[in-house]
Formats: structure tokens, C-alpha cells, sequence
């Protein structure tokens, strides 16, 4: 006779994972965890769950990650508040990724490079954006003159994609000007003290 039913020790795979987890971080590293993945406005409640933790620490910690700028926070309907991850460091995060990765040099051909491509798309659509070239479309196709040939949603996902990934690039570019004028700042200041 085949037994379909997993042992025991496999029954709650999840639940001890779960525990693993719980025993291996601090409930501030498992809160932070939560939010970075969390887009959408949720309760500390919510956040204290999945996070294997109690809503009191919950707070605690996520009020701390807004005074960080890595939450954002709204007022609830009941008059609490919600939280979610701030658009702000997912946009510093993508930069600090692009630094680790891509010189300066090369990020500057690579903006430059985005820049023309989304000239062209200018260009060949005659429109600013990606969203005008789909309003525009959704016009053509309801008056149903037919005239222009239907435009591909992948170009317009494609051109959204290009316009968010300069603007990351961009970010990173900024981001890491700001610290070669800060250490170079910092090397000037420590060359003019006397020895």
C-alpha cells in the first residue's frame, strides 16, 4: 500500500522556516524585511503577523523606519495609521544597486543612450509620452478612422520601462556625484589642517 501522506517532521514546512527565521533575526530586521516589500498602505497589526512579532514592536520599529524616510505612513478610515515602503528609498536603493555595478563613466553613456532613445520615440510616435501615444490610440481605435496602424502595448511598456529606468540611472548618477563632492570635500578639509 502507497502512503500519500508526508511524514511528520514535513508536515508544517512553512511554520518551521517561520521559526528559523524568528530565531536568526531581531524582530527590527524582520519588520523592515515585511515593509520593503509591502506597496500597498497596511496596519501595524498586518506588518506584526507576517513579521512573527508583537503590534506594540511592530510600531515601535515601523514609526522608526518613517523617522529613517524608509516608511511612509497614512492615516487610516478607523484614525490609525498605515504603512508602507516609501517610493523615495526603493528609488535609493535602485541607485545604490546601479553604483555597485556601473562606473560613472559608463553610467553617463548609458543616460546619454536612454536620452536618445526616448527621442526617437518622441520622434516616431509624435507624441511626449507613452501615455499620450496610448490615449491617442484609444482615441484612433473608438473614432475607428483606421488611419494609423495599431500600436504595440509592448512599445509602451517598453518606453514606460525606459523613461523609469532613466530616471534610476539618473538618481544613481546624482547620488553618486553628491559622494565624490562629499569625500572630496572631506580631503580638502583634511589637507588644510596642520599637521
Amino acid at each position: 500500500m502507497n502512503d500519500r501522506n508526508p511524514p511528520d517532521e514535513f508536515a508544517d514546512v512553512n511554520e518551521a522556516v517561520g521559526e528559523e527565521w524568528e530565531v536568526e533575526t531581531t524582530p527590527y530586521e524582520r519588520i523592515r524585511h515585511v515593509v520593503a516589500h509591502t506597496y500597498s498602505p497596511v496596519s501595524a497589526d498586518t506588518v506584526a503577523d507576517d513579521a512573527r512579532t508583537a503590534p506594540k514592536t511592530a510600531r515601535k520599529h515601523l514609526n522608526t523606519l518613517a523617522d529613517e524616510g524608509f516608511v511612509e505612513t497614512t492615516p487610516g478610515e478607523q484614525g490609525g495609521t498605515l504603512y508602507r515602503r516609501s517610493p523615495e528609498s526603493l528609488v535609493v536603493e535602485q541607485a545604490a544597486d546601479i553604483l555597485e555595478h556601473v562606473s560613472t563613466d559608463e553610467l553617463v553613456t548609458r543616460i546619454q543612450e536612454m536620452r536618445e532613445q526616448l527621442t526617437e520615440y518622441r520622434s516616431e510616435f509624435g507624441v511626449d509620452s507613452p501615455e499620450e501615444l496610448a490615449v491617442n490610440q484609444t482615441n484612433q481605435v473608438l473614432s475607428e478612422t483606421g488611419s494609423q496602424d495599431e500600436i504595440d502595448p509592448e512599445t509602451i511598456r517598453e518606453w514606460k520601462t525606459l523613461r523609469r529606468d532613466l530616471a534610476f540611472a539618473n538618481a544613481a548618477l546624482s547620488i553618486g556625484n553628491a559622494e565624490q563632492f562629499v569625500d572630496g570635500d572631506r580631503r580638502s578639509t583634511d589637507d588644510s589642517v596642520p599637521a
